[in-house]
């Protein structure tokens, strides 16, 4: 097995390769959890770099290849007594999933998205060049990167700050009877900084939960802790409808329900054409209607609600600014949409333009992983262009695919593949 320098120089020198001849590729991670169509572009394969490199008790690090998924960094830290600040929910998501992307979860009101614990980056230029870049050194780079799907160069390594590891997490739930008093509950929880995790849950209209988590090495007694694993499974039973859905099914069927093989099962029978699957980050103020409105095109509940830090722009992780001639950049609430939607796919795709729209109207952005219908001329209104486009000629990324090239759906093409 090659050592994570020989790794990269062969990447390295394959890049070069394509550079000189100005073919244009993808990268290869060997796994995903975007529920975009797949394109069919050259691709550099990185998928070995997959490894926990060090982790380090007394600066708080961790630093891992790319393709270390969430699981396997947890169990590296966890062992020397660390977790890090931000664990996103699916255990296969990847360090460099989340730097790349725009992952976010409960503690992000807290710590800001995952690239947000990101200390520096290894990475390789368009152009085969390896580079480090942080907040002081290749800074533009560094900040422009996260959230911009890897499309000004291939991460590499990944230095992640760590925080001490407690034995428990303390889970407190609080009822709401409004979508309204919900949302204004989730807020204040953001604002008590003994939080360490908060989000909610809205089950209908009349019905949403407030869930705030303490970690502590203390455990009540006779109160034995639980544990929760159970997440996207429900959605197997829905589409095999002749297994019941009762506690002794999902016991038997659960190696089959992890979420690792729910995703591969979505993206190898093409179903996220067919169910919405969205993430969606709006202002507070504007949350309600939102919700109010898939409640009444969509009709899908629950709806996950997640607090997220604010962030400065430009980036192309959701973003919101107040009304003040300083525009300062706001916190946002992100709301997961994750249900059946039309089968006919023209229905289909009329729902995620109008939830576009919606979206835009309220001040909101989506989460990019997911299905994405803007048209070029939208979606560059919602991003800054000019920022993006001089980042890519400074670091030779124009080789690459955009942004927008990336997450795109080809309508036209789609189409044709189910015929």
């Amino acid at each position: 097995m090659p050592t994570h320098e020989e790794a990269v120089s062969q990447t390295s020198t394959t890049v070069k390769s394509l550079f000189d001849r100005n073919e244009p590729f993808r990268i290869f991670h060997g796994s995903t959890n975007s529920t975009r169509p797949g394109h069919f572009d050259k691709t550099v394969d990185i998928s070995a770099l997959s490894h926990v490199l060090h982790v380090d008790p007394d600066s708080k690090t961790a630093t891992v290849e790319p393709n270390v998924s969430m699981d396997k960094l947890v169990q590296a830290t966890l062992a020397c007594g660390m977790i890090p600040p931000v664990v996103m929910e699916f255990p296969g998501i990847t360090v460099g999933g989340g730097y790349a992307g725009s992952a976010g979860e409960s503690s992000s009101f807290k710590y800001g998205y995952f690239d947000e614990t990101v200390r520096k980056v290894e990475m390789i230029l368009a152009t085969g060049e390896v580079v480090t870049a942080s907040s002081s050194e290749n800074s533009d780079l560094f900040k422009g990167a996260a959230g911009a799907m890897g499309t000004l160069g291939i991460t590499t390594k990944l230095e992640i700050s760590l925080i001490r590891a407690r034995r428990f997490v303390k889970l407190e739930y609080q009822s709401y009877s409004s979508i309204r008093e919900t949302i204004a509950a989730v807020r204040a929880a953001t604002e008590d900084r003994t939080n360490d995790y908060v989000d909610g849950i809205v089950y209908s209209e009349t019905h949403g939960v407030l869930m705030t988590g303490h970690l502590t090495d203390e455990l009540p007694a006779n109160n034995p802790p639980q544990s929760f694993s159970f997440w996207v499974g429900k959605a197997a039973f829905k589409y095999f409808r002749v297994i019941p859905f009762t506690r002794l099914s999902r016991w038997f069927l659960d190696d089959f329900l992890h979420t690792r093989t729910m995703y591969r099962a979505l993206r190898g029978s093409n179903m996220s054409f067919a169910h919405m699957i969205q993430d969606l980050s709006l202002p507070y103020d504007t949350a309600e209607d939102f919700i109010t409105y898939t409640s009444k095109e969509l009709a899908i509940w629950p709806l996950w609600l997640c607090p997220l830090r604010a962030v400065k722009s430009p980036t192309f992780h959701p973003s919101s600014v107040d009304s003040t001639p300083e525009r300062h950049p706001q916190p946002m609430l992100n709301i997961g949409l994750w249900g059946p939607a039309a089968k006919d796919m023209n229905i289909f795709i009329q729902e995620n333009r109008s939830l576009e729209a919606r979206l835009t109207q309220l001040g909101g952005r989506k989460v990019l992983y997911s299905h994405t219908y803007y048209t070029e001329e939208e979606f560059w209104r919602l991003y800054d262009r000019k920022w993006y486009q001089e980042l890519r000629e400074k670091y030779v990324a124009t080789s690459l695919p955009t942004v927008f090239e990336k997450v795109r759906v080809d309508v036209s093409r789609e189409r044709l593949l189910q015929g």
